[in-house]
């Protein structure tokens, strides 16, 4: 495995472990609609604490979901797509294989099936 394919790998399952969480998946969903917002304002519109939507903002921070710049004492974030995206070309390989097989032992059952007395 070389070292590039080694570093898809680790975005990859960074960013799946990323998304497991449902607050996680809320957050980004809450930054894709408004295009940045502060902890203060997310947390304002969640079930969870501003200190936990900061953990949680640092965990897609740290899988590339997100990024936080600083503007004046506020910390805005907003989504990164580049990590997501790289992510469902991944998912989206890994389809194209599945199907490759399906479709492969469709083809030897129909041609076992014609081929059957």
């Amino acid at each position: 495995m070389t070292a590039e394919h080694r570093g898809d790998v680790q975005a990859v399952d960074s960013v799946l472990a990323a998304l497991a969480d449902p607050t996680r998946r809320q957050l980004l969903d809450l930054l894709a609609a408004e295009g940045e917002a502060t902890a203060t304002t997310l947390a304002a519109r969640l079930p969870v604490s501003r200190q936990a939507v900061v953990k949680h903002l640092a965990t897609l921070d740290a899988a590339g979901l997100v990024s936080g710049s600083r503007v004046g004492r506020e910390v805005r974030y907003a989504v990164r797509p580049a990590a997501l995206d790289a992510t469902a070309r991944w998912m989206a390989s890994l389809a194209a294989d599945w199907d490759r097989r399906l479709a492969n032992i469709k083809r030897i059952a129909e041609a076992a099936e014609r081929d059957a007395p």
